[in-house]
């Protein structure tokens, strides 16, 4: 395989895993007992949010690290 097809398909898994990850939604057994009952759908929502943009975070750095570290090793060649 050429290094632009391996390429690619590095890019192609990556952006499939964002847009997978974004959809998932969940929540402890605790936060999912007391958010439980339909006068506080408005609040379950704001917690799956905050969940996950408490997840994306982690992501976005390791992923802009790994791209550093690619980055350096191109150079180097």
């Amino acid at each position: 395989m050429t290094k632009r097809r391996i390429g690619l398909k590095v890019y192609f898994y990556i952006l499939c895993s964002l847009f997978f990850s974004l959809s998932s939604y969940s929540q402890c057994a605790m936060c999912r007992a007391a958010l439980s009952g339909d006068e506080n759908k408005a609040k379950a929502a704001a917690v799956n949010d905050g969940i996950v943009y408490l997840m994306v975070i982690p992501y976005v750095l390791v992923g802009a690290l790994g791209y550093y570290v690619y980055r350096m090793k191109k150079k180097k060649r």
